[in-house]
């Protein structure tokens, strides 16, 4: 009975230990950034492990009020692809920050703690 008792105490304390890296880890995450470009480079976004924008240049030709909507779309697609690429990095950002504290269980996403 006190092996089982022992055995969730350790638990518990490893649990903590995870929390409290975790946090360092998405806190450290705004230091990860991920650029991508759409219109043959007319457009880049830049994003940072937090998920936010955090650049966007656009090329002077590009800024004409006729072709708002080419332009727009330029965007969003610059900034999806930013989005796209940062995602592995949060996730190795992640395991690396809590390797070691919980044992490596097959399927388990941490990222899903970020939100």
């Amino acid at each position: 009975m006190f092996g089982n008792m022992a055995d969730m105490m350790g638990l518990m304390g490893k649990m903590k230990d995870l929390q409290s890296r975790m946090k360092e880890a998405q806190e450290s995450l705004s230091g990860i950034v991920e650029t991508a470009e759409s219109g043959g480079g007319m457009v880049r976004a830049t994003v940072n492990g937090q998920k936010n924008l955090i650049g966007l240049d656009i090329d002077k030709e590009l800024i004409n009020p006729d072709d708002k909507e080419m332009l727009q779309d330029l965007i969003v697609a610059a900034v999806n692809k930013a989005y796209e690429r940062i995602e592995p990095k949060i996730k190795e950002h992640l395991q690396k920050a809590t390797d070691g504290v919980l044992p490596n269980i097959p399927g388990l996403d941490l990222g899903g703690l970020m939100k």
